[in-house]
Formats: structure tokens, sequence, C-alpha cells
């Protein structure tokens, strides 16, 4: 199996920006899509961003397009979210997650998730 931690969250202020990390375990990282969601209280998780198992291609949800940016490094099984001009909506628990679908939008589509970190955005 695959094991995914998340690292890089925190408090941060509006507009600014934070890095998340999701360090995954195995041999066969590459042969993943990797996803980010995250899941706000009393919220259903939600789809944020996927990237391609070389990292060439990703994909956002529209909220976030133009500000998040995913990439990865294979070579230290690792993949990446830059999230940037941050808003009080942006606040949530996030989670990386691995998938055999390319660019998968739905969280059926994964197989392997990590705990989470949690992000918090003040106005």
């Amino acid at each position: 199996q695959v094991q995914l931690v998340e690292s890089g969250g925190g408090l941060v202020q509006a507009g600014g920006s934070l890095l998340l990390s999701c360090a995954a375990s195995g041999r066969t990282f590459s042969s993943y899509s990797m996803g980010w969601f995250r899941q706000a209280p009393g919220k259903e998780r939600e789809f944020v961003a996927a990237i391609s198992r070389s990292g060439t291609n990703t994909a956002y949800a529209e909220s976030v397009k133009g500000r998040f940016i995913s990439s990865r490094d294979n070579a230290k099984n690792t993949v990446y979210l830059q999230m940037n001009s941050l808003k009080p909506e942006d606040t949530a628990t996030y989670y990386c997650a691995a998938s055999m679908v390319r660019l998968a939008p739905t969280r059926e589509q994964y197989d392997y998730w990590g705990q989470g970190t949690q992000v918090t955005v003040s106005s």
C-alpha cells in the first residue's frame, strides 16, 4: 500500500501563502496521479487540485485556479501544493491522495489518503 503524510499547514493571514507537502512511501509513487482535497467543518470533502504522474499536467478547482499550484518531485516521492493569495474560505483540512486515474476529480477515484493538515486563514 501507499502511505501519505501531509505537512505544512498552519495559520496565515488573508493574502498570505503556504506550501503544503505530501510525502509518500513505496517505490511506485510515480505510478499515481496525485490529488489534493479539502474539507471544512460541516462541509463535504471537495476537490482542490490534481497532478499527473509525470507532473506535466495539472487540474484545479475553479475556486483556487490562479492562486494554487500543484507540483511533484518523484525523486523525493513528494507532491506539493503552493497556496497563494489565501482567503478565509480556504480554511479547511487539506488532504493529499493517490489515484490510478489521471487527474481524477472525485473522492471515489482515489485509493490512498493522508491524515490531513489544517490550514486556517484569518481575515
